[in-house]
């Protein structure tokens, strides 16, 4: 993470920050690798919005920015800087950014470095309620099917055993890409029951169903490369662990092949696996658990795809939907 530690040299070389405010910075840094075991792309994205922040801010009060400038800063001052994200940023990348900020006063406050109650009192942007977009049973069905056909006439057919076992993970239990790319040889059960580490390293346990065993188990008979227990279940073509990349990019080829909406990403699985448990009579809380969520409030987005989907199909098929 050399690149998030020269950021903070980066400040006080333009004169952004000032050497207690860098040095504040550089432990948040390091308080979010360590403490609340961020990946390295949420402490990248934290470290941009801060850095992001304090360039509006030396140039909001025309000089470099120190801790007791902080303290100072008034809600017409963050305001301010809202403001100047307006039409330059979406108002969901304004959200993240606000709620970086506020993180780390809440950081400074705990360290007893600097105290300022008006950033939590701000109101951020008003978001677009956002609903999963999840495959329908067909589109499933059809992706599964052609994901099983080797990706070009070339390609060892291994490499199609292992995809379709990853993305059977993924709607056959949920998991996010990153969870099931992340399994160890020694992590996959013997018995039914999958324990996964998702976000914030926090474990769960999913049931297997007998087709993605058996997925993984042709996939892991096919594979060419050795299985050590400490080693990735999911390997690319030189052994290392697989790159997510190549199953996104497998998709892109599938979604060009059957026509599939832009939304069909490997996340999207995940978003299916719930919306058809759910219309299936699948139980909320039971749903959360599998998926990993942390609040029920976010497992709720999925009643309003069914719902969504409901209504769809109440407007094409009920004779009094229709206009004359």
């Amino acid at each position: 993470m050399a690149g998030l530690a020269a950021l903070t040299d980066a400040d006080l070389a333009s004169g952004t920050a000032d050497r207690r405010l860098a040095a504040a910075l550089a432990g948040w840094r390091d308080q979010l690798e360590t403490e609340r075991r961020a990946s390295e792309h949420t402490v990248e994205a934290y470290v941009r919005d801060m850095a992001g922040f304090l360039e509006f801010l030396a140039g909001h009060t025309g000089g470099t920015v120190s801790l007791t400038d902080l303290e100072g800063l008034k809600p017409g001052d963050f305001r301010a800087w809202l403001a100047s994200r307006a039409h330059a940023y979406a108002r969901s990348s304004t959200a993240r950014a606000l709620s970086s900020v506020r993180m780390f006063f809440r950081y400074l406050e705990r360290e007893g470095l600097a105290h300022n109650p008006a950033v939590g009192a701000l109101r951020g942007p008003r978001l677009p309620k956002s609903v999963p977009k999840a495959l329908s049973d067909r589109e499933t069905g059809d992706l599964i099917a052609e994901v099983s056909r080797p990706a070009r006439p070339d390609a060892p057919a291994w490499e199609s055993a292992r995809d379709l076992a990853v993305l059977l993970l993924l709607y056959g239990c949920g998991l996010r890409i990153s969870e099931a790319l992340s399994l160890d040889n020694r992590d996959w059960p013997e018995g039914d029951a999958l324990t996964v580490t998702g976000k914030g390293g926090k474990t769960r346990m999913v049931p297997l169903l007998p087709v993605v065993r058996e997925a993984v188990a042709v996939y892991r008979a096919a594979c060419p490369h050795p299985r050590p227990e400490t080693g990735p279940l999911f390997v690319g073509v030189r052994g290392g662990r697989l790159n997510p990349r190549t199953i996104q990019k497998r998709m892109q080829e599938l979604r060009a092949a059957l026509g599939l909406p832009r939304e069909a990403t490997p996340h999207a699985l995940r978003h299916s696996f719930a919306t058809h448990l759910l219309a299936s009579g699948g139980d909320l809380r039971a749903i959360q658990e599998l998926l990993g969520h942390a609040s029920l409030s976010t497992t709720q987005r999925y009643t309003d795809v069914d719902s969504a989907r409901l209504l769809d199909v109440y407007g094409r098929a009920h004779p009094r939907a229709r206009r004359t």
